[in-house]
């Protein structure tokens, strides 16, 4: 199957279609597991845009059996699954169909169960390479720039826009020039049963994914994800010697509660690796005043590869599972 996102040109089109029918107030993002963690980037971008416009992330099952009140007609849902076959996500659509919203599917397989009651499908890419990884997010980001700036005419748009062309050539360079650090991170913790994951900002949801997917869903690891600011309000209190620990950097405005939570990562002579998105140079090519809502998909491409040579250094390919695919009921 070859593999294709929505376009610029088609999500344009699709967003004067759904404005042109109805009064949108809200945008709720809907998904499970990874594909969850993947629509913190738009959500973010959103939230920290609206001006009267309202938006949400609900975890699939959770909007299943306790659905906020406001989602309806004036509602747009997005409903994401990769294959498109989470069974959780296509109830989700037909709830969110039955609130009265507009749904749309978020998946790589149109033709998916996901796709069957869903207003419109969003298609994007996942296998072709690093970048697509994080294909998910720059199409649902796409669509929440065209929808917010239809609605309330952004001030950053021209510049979103442009960060969208040049996001994918940013991270499959970041994540080309990562094995040499990827390799230093697998060997060093190829023996921890546990991993301390940090982040803020636009990039929560990239650690959310490390820790709950790739940690402890793909390789086994007991993973504790953290926000940077919320560190010292009790969790540094397990900040000691070696205890181990990941990071992520923003290369926006949330970057200064990252470095306070590294230089306390430093004082106490903990275990720590660093991911920086400043180190791959995305201000360079996108502006600074919209930078960290590109530094997720950077982020993503960068941990694939830490996330490849971690399952290479254990003998533990990221495919492996326990339960998933294995049981039948759960």
């Amino acid at each position: 199957m070859m593999e294709k996102e929505t376009s610029l040109k088609e999500i344009k089109q699709l967003v004067s279609e759904i404005t042109g029918k109805r009064d949108v107030s809200n945008l709720v993002f809907i998904g499970c597991g990874a594909s969850y963690s993947e629509l913190f980037a738009a959500y973010y971008y959103v939230k920290q845009n609206a001006l009267g416009f309202k938006t949400d992330l609900i975890q699939a099952n959770e909007f299943n059996y306790a659905a906020p009140a406001y989602v309806g007609e004036h509602s747009v849902a997005v409903v994401a699954s990769l294959g498109g076959t989470t069974k959780e996500s296509i109830e989700a659509v037909s709830n969110a169909k039955k609130s009265g919203a507009y749904v749309l599917a978020l998946t790589y397989k149109p033709d998916s169960a996901l796709s069957t009651k869903a207003d419109f499908t969003l298609q994007h890419k996942f296998f072709e390479s690093y970048a697509t990884k994080a294909s998910k997010q720059k199409v649902l980001l796409t669509f929440a720039v065209e929808l917010l700036h239809s609605i309330e005419k952004t001030e950053n748009y021209d510049q979103m826009v442009h960060g969208l062309s040049v996001i994918d050539e940013i991270a499959n360079k970041a994540a080309d020039g990562a094995d040499e650090d990827a390799e230093k991170f697998a060997m060093a913790y190829r023996n921890e049963d546990h991993i301390f994951t940090l982040a803020s900002g636009a990039n929560e949801g990239v650690a959310y994914s490390t820790g709950n997917f790739i940690f402890m869903e793909m390789q086994w690891i007991k993973g504790t994800v953290l926000d940077s600011a919320e560190l010292f309000h009790g969790p540094f209190e397990l900040a000691v010697k070696d205890a181990p620990y990941l990071l992520f950097m923003s290369d926006g405005k949330t970057r200064h509660l990252d470095s306070r939570a590294l230089e306390f990562l430093q004082r106490f002579d903990t275990k720590y690796t660093v991911i920086d998105a400043k180190d791959y140079w995305l201000d360079s090519q996108i502006d600074g005043a919209v930078v960290d809502y590109f530094d997720p998909m950077v982020l993503t491409a960068v941990m694939r590869k830490f996330a490849e040579r971690l399952g290479d250094a254990r003998n533990h390919p990221l495919s492996k599972r326990r339960y998933m695919w294995k049981l039948e009921n759960y």
